[in-house]
Formats: structure tokens, C-alpha cells, sequence
């Protein structure tokens, strides 16, 4: 996606992300409430106002010390004024990145994402609770398929015409389809993997009773686990990974 030199930027909410970052932090045992809080209060409009957009953070209901989120950019240059906006000029990382980082062990699983194409990204969002509000009893769940090569225009159209509609049935129509984004990483003091190729693809439960339906659903269908899903992992390099999480009080995307 182009983007237009000296443009007022978007408001957050609105932003049309081409780039997507998958963030995996491990963090410190108990910690996780701690930086709940702290990014809940600190670096959701703090980083909205530097030109990004936080699309959503997350407890992984697997490990409980496990912190994901998932930001976005208008693309790649986007994001290196954002990130430098950010952590190297902004006074919330200045005053509360050394708390951050107190939280963590590792903060470098980091997937670089693009759309796999028009009208696959997220959709701007709807808004999004004040401090203080509770957390919602909404699931989410991101399918990843570590893919042996990128994604081509085959396995979308196999993905649009076949799994999307079957996971639809089921109850967890994909809502944001992407790949991986292979330009060099314009913030290097921010890693993210590199020489790999992903699939990624998420969906939204009402609340966990429906997320567990939906995997007992799938794992009793002959048609997902012998048929569909060796399909769609055939050329993989490595099996699926499911992260299923939990909304924080202040994610967008819940």
C-alpha cells in the first residue's frame, strides 16, 4: 500500500494496517497482570498518538506467562516513524519502558505480517473500553501454518473457497487472513523473524464455552483431520500452532 508523503495521519482506529506485527512475549513467573496494567494504562494511546494502531492484547489461555498483542502500520516506513516516534522520542516509553521490560524474558517472537489481499486485513475497530473497564469473556484463536514456501495465489483462493467457509460452519469464521512480510525490518533495535514463510488466520468466539465447541467440533470431523487439514499443512515446515487467547480489559479486537 502506498503511502501518501505529508498526509495527516489516520485516526488510529481507522488506520488501514498493510503491516501487521504478531507479538509472543515470555514474561517473568506472575508477572503478566503487571504488564497488563501497565500497557492498558501507558501504551495504548501512547503508541496510537505516534501513528500506530493496537489492534489487540491478549492473555495466552496456554501459558500463563504468556503475553501476546498484534499492532499495526500503514507500512514499512510507516512503521519506522511510529516505532522511532515511539521508543526513541516519546516520554511513555521514556518513563515506563524500564517497567516493561522488567516483565519480560523475551520479547523477540515477533512475526512481521502483511494481508494476503484486499479486504483480509482487520476491519477498523469499533472502539474500545476505558481504563478499569472488565475484561470480556470473548475468545479469540490465531491459526498459524508454517508454510514450506510464501503464500501464493492457489493456496488463498483454496483458503477462500474451502477452509473459510467450513470454519464458518463451524463457528469460527476466519475474520483476518495474512502472510508473512518479507521487506527487510525497517526498526532494527526491534527483532522479528526472519527466513520463514507463515500463514496466519483469526477467529472470534462469544466467550470460551464456544471456543471449546468449536475445537471439539473440529477435532471430531473426518473432514478437517483427514482431509483438510493434511491439505492445507502439506508443504508445511513445521505443525500448526493454535494460540488461543484471552481479551485483556482494553483490546480492540475481542
Amino acid at each position: 500500500m502506498s503511502e501518501a508523503p505529508g498526509a495527516a495521519p489516520a485516526p488510529a482506529a481507522d488506520l488501514r494496517c498493510s503491516v501487521v506485527e504478531l507479538r509472543q512475549y515470555t514474561l517473568r513467573p506472575g508477572a503478566r497482570p503487571v504488564l497488563t496494567d501497565l500497557f492498558d494504562r501507558e501504551f495504548v494511546e501512547t503508541q496510537e498518538a505516534a501513528g500506530m494502531r493496537v489492534i489487540g492484547q491478549f492473555h495466552d489461555e496456554a501459558d500463563p506467562d504468556r503475553y501476546v498483542w498484534l499492532r499495526g502500520f500503514p507500512g514499512m516506513e510507516a512503521r519506522k516513524a511510529a516505532l522511532t516516534a515511539f521508543y526513541l522520542e516519546g516520554a511513555a516509553w521514556r518513563e515506563h519502558g524500564m517497567a516493561a521490560a522488567a516483565t519480560m524474558v523475551d520479547s523477540d517472537d515477533v512475526l512481521l505480517l502483511r494481508p494476503v489481499g484486499p479486504g483480509s486485513g482487520f476491519p477498523p475497530a469499533d472502539g474500545r473500553p476505558p481504563v478499569g473497564a472488565a475484561p470480556p469473556e470473548s475468545r479469540v484463536m490465531a491459526t498459524i501454518l508454517h508454510r514450506g514456501a510464501p503464500v501464493d495465489a492457489a493456496f488463498a483462493a483454496h483458503f477462500d473457497a474451502t477452509i473459510a467457509p467450513f470454519m464458518a460452519g463451524l463457528g469460527a469464521a476466519p475474520v483476518a487472513r495474512f502472510q508473512t512480510e518479507p521487506a527487510e525490518n525497517t526498526f532494527p533495535l526491534l527483532p522479528v523473524r526472519t527466513g520463514e514463510n507463515v500463514f496466519v488466520w483469526f477467529a472470534v468466539f462469544e466467550n470460551a464455552a464456544h471456543l471449546r465447541d468449536h475445537l471439539d467440533r473440529l477435532a471430531r470431523s473426518p473432514e478437517w483431520t483427514e482431509r483438510l487439514l493434511p491439505a492445507l499443512a502439506a508443504d508445511s515446515a513445521a505443525p500448526p500452532e493454535r494460540l488461543t487467547l484471552a481479551p485483556t480489559a482494553r483490546s480492540a479486537l475481542r
